[in-house]
């Protein structure tokens, strides 16, 4: 039994100022079925492409470079549009962060392909 990948044919958005990771995530999502994966490293990059594109899911770094702090003001226009998304965390600190959505699903950094595509399966489903 083929079990069909939580983004397949799906337009993802990925928000992490490493690049490395941002690549991870995207060759992640894209090895799944992805239909398409838009990388961005700011806030204000990932702001001006949810005011021109729609997104089926986004993954959030929740800490960003010093200069642009956190994603929550992205997941916080992510969360009017009713778009789901996870948060990505590397430090159980974020956790103050992350309480602002408690129905979002958050995955601790390391991750691993399974886990991540879980978490954004469980985000899909609770559309």
């Amino acid at each position: 039994m083929h079990v069909q990948s939580p983004v397949a044919g799906k337009r993802c958005l990925v928000l992490d100022d490493e690049f490395l990771i941002a690549l991870d995530i995207q060759q992640i999502l894209e090895h799944a079925g992805a239909a398409r994966v838009d990388c961005v490293a700011s806030t204000a990059e990932a702001m001006k492409l949810l005011g021109s594109t729609q997104f089926d899911v986004a993954i959030l770094d929740i800490k960003l470079s010093e200069a642009d702090g956190t994603s929550l003001g992205v997941a916080a226009a992510l969360a009017s549009k009713g778009t789901p998304f996870i948060l990505l965390t590397g430090m159980r600190t974020d956790d103050v962060h992350a309480r602002r959505f408690p129905d979002v699903p958050v995955v601790e950094k390391p991750y691993d392909a399974v886990a991540l595509l879980a978490a954004v399966g469980r985000a899909l489903a609770g559309q």
